[in-house]
């Protein structure tokens, strides 16, 4: 008999610290009248009108593990139950080591082994994908969590930054099983490392390690140097698409579902509409709860599923685009 991997459980987590655009904009109003006016520039585009923000002694992890028990719970298993625990994220608890481990200690998942994924958006449909083969040709993996999470406020001066206006922290999960009937049907990859040096976090690592000099001059935050080109996204989703249904064998108008990387509305309207699929075939959270991140795609899901977007049998892709830059997308079918 086969074996496939199948999505047999969802979960989020938001935390409760809202800041809304007239608290940032109002943040930035302090900095510079400029700044403040730009954050209504970026509401119109990214349709972002808020944010949560995690309590100041939280960690990466501690989201991770509320998404995880959200998602361990509509699964109907327990945290011993875990065979593998694959966390994405950007915004890591230590450079090492990895989140994961954090992650399966304060979870109690005592029996599973883990990893981190470290290509930003892309990392929740790399870590499906993974998930989906590892379970495929391991007849010793029963159960699988899929995490993302991302605080990446906390590694910035959110404050005076405006591209903090982006970050809200976030966190979702997926749990994955085997099963004798197709759940997972593709994926595709991407990356572009020439713009590796355009949005990051430069110093801290074995490039630049961590002075007191460039500390306090801020370069262990996240900065964005050089914008990325719309072309990225706007052009880079629907090739990515194209690709996991050529993968999979499948035509795009065959396609039920498709969660983005929730960074613009306008991106999303702009590839649904290229593909020739209608825009209720799409779901957003940024107007919500802010571009998550690495988290965003699993929150996504997640809400859309819980809300009925979502139903058995679809077929949903997953396209995650990242700083670096990478991209990834993944086709699964849901049971």
């Amino acid at each position: 008999m086969e074996r496939y991997a199948n999505i047999i459980g969802t979960g989020r987590y938001v935390p409760t610290n809202e800041i809304t655009n007239e608290k940032f904009a109002e943040w930035m109003g302090e900095v510079s009248p400029k700044l403040s006016e730009v954050v209504g520039k970026f509401e119109a585009s990214s349709n972002i009108k808020t944010r949560f923000y995690a309590d100041e002694g939280w960690a990466t992890s501690d989201l991770a593990v509320e998404a995880a028990k959200d998602a361990l719970k509509d699964a109907g298993i327990k945290p011993e139950d875990l065979d593998l625990i694959i966390l994405g994220t950007d915004s890591p608890d230590y450079i090492t080591p990895a989140t994961s481990v954090v992650v399966q200690e304060k979870l109690g998942a005592k029996n599973a082994g883990t990893f981190d994924v470290g290509c930003a958006c892309a990392s929740f449909p790399t870590g499906l994908s993974l998930a989906s083969g590892l379970i495929a040709t391991n007849p010793n993996l029963k159960y699988v969590l899929v995490i993302g999470v991302y605080m990446m406020h906390k590694l910035a001066d959110y404050k005076h930054d405006v591209m903090a206006f982006f970050y809200g922290d976030g966190a979702g999960a997926a749990v994955m099983a085997p099963s004798d009937k197709p759940g997972f049907i593709s994926s595709t990859f991407f990356a572009d490392g020439s713009y590796a040096e355009d949005w990051g976090i430069y110093a801290g690592g074995t490039v630049e390690p961590a002075t007191i000099e460039n500390v306090e001059s801020g370069k262990t935050q996240v900065r964005l140097i050089k914008a990325f080109p719309a072309e990225v996204n706007n052009e880079g989703w629907p090739q990515r698409i194209r690709e996991v249904a050529k993968n999979g064998n499948f035509e795009i108008s065959e396609i039920d579902f498709v969660i983005f990387t929730q960074v613009r509305l306008n991106s999303i309207k702009l590839v649904m509409e290229e593909l020739g699929l209608p825009l209720e075939k799409a779901h957003w959270i940024m107007d919500k709860w802010g571009y998550t991140g690495s988290a965003c795609l699993p929150m996504a899901f997640d809400d859309a599923r819980k809300l009925g977007k979502i139903k058995s049998g679809d077929l949903v892709v997953f396209i995650g685009s990242g700083v670096g830059y990478n991209q990834a997308g993944v086709a699964i079918r849901m049971p």
